[in-house]
């Protein structure tokens, strides 16, 4: 993706994230600030990382690239979130839910899944724990 509007792109990149600095953003995406700045620098952004963004994040591409629409995509009518509520839980979040904004439920999914992301992270080090403690075993005897 090449355009003047690179800017605003990775304006709407801070906003999903909920970051503010151009380096919590490098952090949130996963690539150096060097990559970041590079994109900057050329004014550009590459179509695939924002794609993966999107779909990950339910995200309109529209929105996302052009700034035009609604900031969560639209979902087919047999998506979950027409489905009915297992829990008392799951009813009352559902309706709490409901009635967000498209910015607030943005950024109750995006730390939701960074929640995710860290459960993942704790999780491998855990098990890199285990192996290391494994191989500290195996060395003492």
């Amino acid at each position: 993706m090449r355009s003047k509007k690179s800017q605003a792109v990775l304006a709407r990149l801070k906003q999903i994230t909920g970051t503010t600095t151009d380096a919590s953003l490098s952090s949130a995406l996963q690539v150096s600030p060097q990559t970041l700045s590079s994109w900057k620098g050329r004014d550009s952004m590459p179509y695939a990382l924002c794609v993966d963004i999107a779909q990950t994040r339910g995200i309109s591409l529209d929105w996302l690239l052009l700034g035009e629409g609604p900031v969560q995509r639209h979902t087919p009518a047999n998506h979950i979130e027409h489905a009915q509520p297992d829990t008392p839980r799951e009813h009352t979040i559902l309706a709490l839910w409901r009635l967000l904004n498209e910015d607030d439920r943005c950024a109750i999914q995006c730390a939701l899944e960074e929640k995710k992301r860290l459960r993942e992270l704790e999780l491998k080090l855990a098990e890199m724990a285990s192996h290391l403690s494994a191989l500290q075993h195996s060395n003492d005897i």
